[in-house]
């Protein structure tokens, strides 16, 4: 199953560089891993803000949570929007989802 995901974070007003860069290493090397995976399929970052657009893929609303929640920056995600994905007729990309 597929899912549009709209995050915007927001770091902490006073987070130590030193951690925040830490924490973003980490969001990297697990977004690799999930790309791996076959869960994180796209990404867009919007620009001019902290916040993205991806595609990912999960069995289930549940699987798609459980990744969601377990990125290493989401404690500072103020915002998830999600919104499942269903095949439509005349998708010119192939469907293998």
């Amino acid at each position: 199953m597929e899912f549009l995901v709209n995050i915007k974070l927001r770091w902490s007003e006073n987070m130590d560089p030193d951690f925040k860069n830490k924490i973003i290493k980490e969001e990297r090397a697990h977004a690799a891993e999930l790309i791996k995976q076959g869960h994180l399929v796209r990404m867009w970052r919007v620009p001019c803000r902290f916040e993205n657009w991806g595609i990912w893929r999960a069995k289930d609303a549940t699987e798609l949570h459980d990744i969601i929640t377990g990125l290493p920056a989401n404690p500072w995600m103020h915002d998830v929007t999600v919104h499942p994905l269903a095949k439509h007729a005349v998708d010119p990309t192939p469907y293998n989802a």
